[in-house]
């Protein structure tokens, strides 16, 4: 059993399969005591970062071969990963209140990397150390990985000088981080004599940060004003972005699916599709609601959804298809990314795009045959696509950006290129073969497996002589400079944002988690205010949030290294 003693405990010189051990243990470990509730609180994959630092105190190693790419590849996987699934709604918020919580957010940031720069200067703590301890202290891995990237880069340029390992520092701070948020999520709300119910009515009141479902109403046509005129002209005259999907003339019993220029004439019936208050006022100015039950049950109309995964109609418009001209089919709506979207003839489709169209079954046969419709397509991850993504995110991340003063050309490096790579791709829907879809069982995973990766590399390394560290650099006062990381800005944040943008709380909670991009804050918010809020506009803020601690972190130790 020598064989098995040694693959399991720790040596000073591991193999790669030592390695590959050790970090699999550290994984398994970590993901198993992050499913532990302390009261509404679990630490999730986070738990990795604990077990990691315990294994690598008790003399567990990793290769040195191998361990810069399951630190660097895991934190690539998990920025790319957070990129396709929040870009979708990251740049539709902007039309409603994303800007304002972005910059409520990144001042978050700005006014931590400010604080960090003042206790260097009073402290004259080395910066490398001061940078993992903000990194840990507003629980940001990207910033870490960041800074890992920029000292590797200096030490290749200044091989003579020498710098401190920002990991042990956010090891430190990382747990006060995590339950500084929410400490100041429950102070918060106590102070400040919230109630949730309250805060939600005020929501729902407001629609703030919604998005109206797309609804369908019947309408019989009654007003003359309208009478001989065409769709297109009643849709103008009215103002509202409203489908009709379907008609039937007074007196027939065919239902058809009309065109813009179909006339409609007195007492038609008419299936419209659009907002919910704007189709019941376009039902009003145009006639009055119906229960004609023809419209609805028509043996030769089917409504069914198409998937796109066809590359031919990807990036195509729904005008340049024609599908009413060419096979008779009206689309209704379209879903992307879970949300429900007017089908104008300008939309541009994208890959994994859903088209809800209405006509005969042979017609949304032919139909499916130029867009795809092969559903199980989209239930497989795309490798050449994602790693086509993948790879421009790392060349992105490498281009040197020259800034005078700086030792070094500053570049967005691991974290920050591979996250706006995806953000673009999944605004833009991709370009030839490279795509924003991947199902989101696949994203979790990605994200999952890349932070665990990332948690289990940096634990181990940073244990490695953690206590000592602790005594050495006197960690107490490492956790105090930590406490004014977290808490002064987050303090500042609660005051502005309740007070002087009167954000609803909910919202609040959100921005203040994905501030500090803390899922575990977000989590404990979600389950201490019964509701799903906060989600929205931690989604909203979290990418540029992400972005803006990379540059903070690199331009820290670049200026002050």
């Amino acid at each position: 059993m020598d064989w098995l003693k040694t693959l399991l405990f720790p040596t000073e010189n591991p193999t790669v399969i030592q390695s590959l051990i050790t970090i699999m243990l550290a994984i398994g470990t970590g993901v198993f005591f992050g499913r532990l509730k302390l009261g509404k609180i679990t630490f999730g994959v986070s738990a990795v970062m604990f077990t990691g630092l315990l294994l690598g105190h008790y003399g567990y190693r990793i290769n040195d071969e191998i361990f810069d790419f399951i630190r660097d590849f895991g934190l690539i996987l998990f920025v790319y990963g957070i990129g396709l699934q929040v870009g979708p709604s990251f740049f539709s918020s902007f039309k409603n209140e994303g800007l304002k919580f972005n910059i409520l957010a990144v001042s978050t940031v700005l006014l931590g990397g400010i604080i960090t720069f003042l206790l260097h200067y009073f402290t004259g703590l080395e910066i490398e150390n001061l940078v993992g301890i903000m990194s840990g202290a507003v629980t940001n891995t990207p910033g870490l990985g960041a800074a890992k990237n920029t000292i590797s880069e200096l030490t290749a340029q200044f091989p003579d000088k020498t710098f401190a390992d920002p990991a042990i520092g956010y090891a430190i701070t990382y747990p006060l981080g995590v339950f500084g948020i929410i400490g100041t999520i429950i102070l918060s709300k106590i102070l400040l004599k919230i109630h949730p119910e309250t805060e939600m009515r005020k929501f729902r009141m407001n629609k703030i940060n919604r998005e109206e479902p797309l609804t369908h109403q019947k309408l019989r046509v009654t007003n003359p004003e309208y009478f001989g005129k065409s769709i297109n002209d009643v849709i103008k005259n009215i103002g509202y972005e409203i489908v009709v999907s379907r008609i039937k003339h007074s007196g027939e019993i065919s239902v058809f699916s009309p065109t813009l220029d179909t006339h409609i004439q007195d007492r038609d019936v008419l299936m419209v599709v659009g907002k919910e208050k704007e189709l019941n006022d376009f039902v009003k100015k145009v006639g009055r609601p119906s229960t004609d039950s023809f419209i609805e049950s028509d043996s030769d109309i089917s409504k069914k959804n198409i998937f796109v995964t066809k590359p031919s109609a990807v990036h195509k418009k729904l005008s340049e298809l024609d599908l009413y001209n060419t096979y008779d089919l009206k689309v209704t709506r379209v879903f992307r990314a879970g949300k429900e979207i007017l089908p104008r003839p300008s939309l541009e489709l994208f890959y994994g795009d859903i088209l809800r169209v209405i006509g005969t079954d042979e017609a949304i046969k032919e139909a499916g045959k130029i867009i795809g419709n092969q559903e199980k397509k989209l239930l497989e991850p795309d490798f050449l696509s994602l790693f086509g993504g993948l790879l421009i995110g790392i060349i992105v991340g490498s281009i040197p950006i020259m800034i005078p003063g700086l030792p070094i050309p500053l570049k967005l490096g691991f974290a920050a290129g591979p996250l706006i790579v995806a953000l673009l791709i999944s605004r833009y829907g991709g370009i030839s073969f490279i795509h924003s879809y991947i199902n989101n069982g696949a994203i979790h995973f990605m994200k999952d497996l890349g932070i665990c990766l990332f948690f289990a590399a940096v634990g181990i390394h940073a244990g490695e002589g953690f206590y000592e560290n602790f005594i050495k650099f006197n960690g107490w006062m490492w956790m105090l400079y930590g406490a004014a990381i977290t808490f002064i800005p987050l303090i500042i944040m609660v005051i502005i944002g309740r007070f002087v943008m009167k954000i609803n709380f909910l919202q609040l909670t959100g921005i203040m988690s994905g501030s500090y991009t803390d899922p575990a804050a977000l989590s404990f918010s979600t389950n201490y205010l019964d509701n799903d809020v906060p989600i929205q506009s931690y989604a909203q803020v979290y990418p540029l949030v992400t972005i803006a601690r990379i540059f903070t972190a690199s331009l820290l130790i670049l200026l002050l290294g």
